[in-house]
This record gives structure tokens, sequence and C-alpha cells, in this order.
């Protein structure tokens, strides 16, 4: 007999967003994804559900709702203290069989990026992974789009015979609406039928707190150096602008390649994806991969030697010239300005 499970029934509805959250509170992309998912729903005309998956939920539904969910479905309970593989896998599997989504959008998180996959092959359909554009037709076809091919083009993606479709999306691709507090939805407490064991116990949990640096997520200001800086030690002339400027520093995946910085703070396809109010490119040619994470910055300022480089294209402000000596003047400047 064949295996008919995950094909597209035509009784499935409504868009689904899983919460991620750390500490209580929902993570920033849930708010981003909820945000774009109002406006898939709102197309095709289906409701937006958030699916929260916790030992406490708090307030959090009136957030959700405020931020653009129709319904909350919340599956509660003491195991779901901590992001667990085995135990968040099947707890949204049931509520998959329970409830029956068209679409199921995912952070593209650590958490999610392990998550989704499994998900997806249990109820036996596909993903689409690290997504940077969204949109959906009449009937409820969500079109998934990516870079692919190393980041050269953009492949867009459809799942029309099995459902859920499901896809996660990369943070900070997203505006997140704001919170509307006369927004009205409906919560759903949902029972968990079946626990599951663990396969992995955790021993000991501790959070690493990185001292001194800012996290480039999360920076209003990024100063990010590529294989132009020429050597890592020259990469202190963009931690004294960050300094200055109150922001971070980040690198391009040629800059990592080379040694010159840590691959947390690579920007790009297959880094980190950044939206600050200034990004500063100096010595990044500006290569399609580069861009896909940090083309939706505010004002970008490029420094490079060679005039054609790709990256004044997207550029506000740009300077030709060597970056090494550039960096110095500018940092004194601005720090000149700030202190007058």
């Amino acid at each position: 007999m064949a295996n008919t499970k995950g094909l597209k029934t035509g009784n499935e509805k409504d868009l689904w967003v899983y919460v991620e959250h750390y500490k209580g509170e929902p993570v920033h992309v849930v708010y981003e994804l909820l945000g774009e998912c109002r406006k898939l729903a709102d197309k095709c005309n289906q409701k937006l559900a958030a699916v929260l998956i916790t030992d406490d939920a708090k307030d959090v539904p009136s957030k959700l709702i405020a931020r653009g969910a129709d319904l909350v479905y919340v599956c509660q309970d003491p195991a779901f203290k901590y992001y667990s593989t085995d135990e968040y896998t099947n707890a949204f599997c049931e509520m998959i069989d329970a409830y029956q989504p068209s679409a199921v959008f995912i952070g593209a998180t650590n958490d999610g990026r392990d998550l989704g996959p499994r998900i997806a092959a249990r109820v036996n359909t596909g993903l689409c992974a690290d997504c940077t554009i969204l949109d959906a037709e009449e009937d409820g076809l969500i079109e998934w789009t990516r870079p692919a091919a190393g980041g050269n083009i953009m492949a867009t993606i459809l799942c029309k015979e099995h459902r859920p479709q499901m896809g996660t999306v990369r943070p900070k691709t997203f505006k997140a609406m704001e919170p509307d507090a006369s927004r009205t939805g409906e919560v759903i407490n949902y029972t968990l039928k079946n626990h599951v064991d663990d396969r992995v116990t955790c021993i000991r949990r501790e959070e690493v707190v990185s001292e001194g640096e800012m996290a480039i997520d999360d920076a209003p200001f990024v100063c990010s150096g590529g294989r132009g800086m020429k050597a890592k030690e020259n990469f202190s002339l963009l931690y004294d602008l960050a300094h200055v400027l109150g922001g971070a520093v980040g690198g391009s995946r040629a800059a990592v390649d080379e040694g010159f910085i840590e691959h947390p703070r690579q920007v790009g396809q297959s880094g980190k994806t950044v939206t600050p109010k200034i990004y500063f490119a100096c010595g990044i040619s500006g290569s399609v991969q580069h861009k896909a994470g940090m083309s939706k910055s505010d004002t970008i300022v490029c420094i490079n030697k060679d005039p054609d480089a790709p990256m004044f294209e997207i550029s506000k402000y740009g300077i030709v010239g060597d970056a090494l000596k550039i960096l110095p003047l500018l940092t004194a400047k601005i720090k000149a300005f700030k202190e007058s």
C-alpha cells in the first residue's frame, strides 16, 4: 500500500508560526515571522496561528495576538522548560495531526534548524531551509525563496502535493509589526497525549556570556572587514571604530577563511544576517553571498580601493581608498565629534 501520510487532502487550514522562546519570552524572529505571515494569511484568506510549547505560558499568548496572531495553540508541560529535540518534535507533530495546518514557519535559529527538519520528516512533507523571501497564492500555496547555487541565484520552491508546507526563515529578514493591544484572538490549550524519552541526557546547563563584545545580530552599527584588511592585526582598526560608535565587528567569509575573524561574526549567506542602522564594509568586494546578509541595513558605507567593487552598487556612501589608512582618520573624526 502506498504511503499517503503527508499528502494534501484539502482539509488543511491556517498558517502556523513556531514560537521559540528564551527565558520565557519569544525570540525576536517570532515577531518578524508573525508580521510577514500576517500579510500572507490575509492574502490567502486564512487564519494565522502561533504555536507555543512551554512549561509556563504566562502572558505570552496575549503578546503574540498583539503582534498579529489570530490563534495561539499552547502546549504546556513541565517537560518543556528547556528546548528538547525529542519532546518538542513529538508535541509539534501531535498538534499537526490534531489541527492539520496548511503551512508551518520556523525561525532559522540553531533550535529551529534542528526542529524543522525533524518535524518535516516525521509528517512526511518537505522543508525549504533558510528562506529570505515569502509569498502566497490565493489558494494558500506558499512560495518559498532562498539563495541557491552558492548564492548566485534565488530559487523559489513550491510544495504542491504535501501538507503542511514547511520552511525555516532567516532572522532579520522581515520587519516585526508594532504591537496592537486592541487585537483579539483565541487561545487553545492542547493536552499532550504521549511523552517521549529524550535520547540525550543533559548533565549541566551553563550560559555562556561573551565579555566586552556586542553580538553583531543586535548591534546598531556593524563594522565589517574583508580580505582587503590584509591581516588579523588590522582588524583592531575595526574594533576601534566599533568601540567609538557603540557597535560590533563582523567580517566576510573571505576574512573568516583567512583567519582574520571568528566564524560567529561572519556576515552573509553562510553566516549571520544583520540589519544595523549603519553597516561599514571595509575591504569587502561585495559578493552576492555577503550582500544576502547585510543588504537590508539602513545605511551602507563602503571603503574599498577598487572603484568597481560591487559593494558600491548598494552603498549610500562610498570612499575609494585604502581602508587601513582611512579607518584611523574616520575613527578620530567621529571620536572628536562625540567629545565636542
